[in-house]
């Protein structure tokens, strides 16, 4: 498996990850799959802000992707980012989010920032541990603040310090 700065040409595979977890999974509080035009928006704006997607591929392609987003857009946030990570379904539990998450810890660290925050369904604890792996601390838990499949979801706020 190689992890690499996204492409392009990437865009059709992170869409589909992503809009897989939207139809099947609580990763994502969206209802609706987003299409190319939105996903090319989102990758043109990442790099404009110098903010990374990096992908993790193997002999079959894109299995997963990451990125950093700023977490809101008033000055005082501007060191702090939030973090992304999805994997295809048939790949999840094989270490891929580790593989994926160590260089964004790496590239916040290069661009400067103070923290990453991870905003994480709280029944994911795939996602919980993986994050606390990484030194990630639980800093909040929102009750009943997303709604999705009829049912009302908690969200865990995670964060890393650099």
């Amino acid at each position: 498996m190689n992890v690499r700065l996204a492409q392009l040409k990437d865009l059709p595979a992170i869409s589909e990850i992503y809009n897989d977890a939207v139809l099947n999974t609580t990763a994502s509080y969206d209802y609706e799959p987003r299409d190319m035009k939105h996903r090319l928006a989102w990758y043109e704006l990442h790099q404009k802000q110098d903010l990374p997607v990096f992908v993790a591929e193997n002999e079959k392609g894109v299995v997963g992707w990451s990125s950093l987003t700023k977490y809101h857009d008033r000055m005082g946030y501007r060191f702090t980012v939030e973090d992304s990570v999805y994997i295809a379904e048939p790949h999840r539990g094989k270490g891929i989010g580790k593989a994926l998450l160590a260089p964004l810890i790496q590239a916040a660290r290069q661009r400067d920032l103070r923290a990453i925050i991870g905003a994480i369904d709280a029944d994911n604890q795939a996602s919980i541990r993986l994050h606390a792996r990484f030194g990630f601390e639980k800093v909040g838990h929102f009750k009943k603040v997303g709604f999705k499949f009829e049912r009302w979801l908690d969200v865990v706020y995670m964060e890393l310090l650099l």
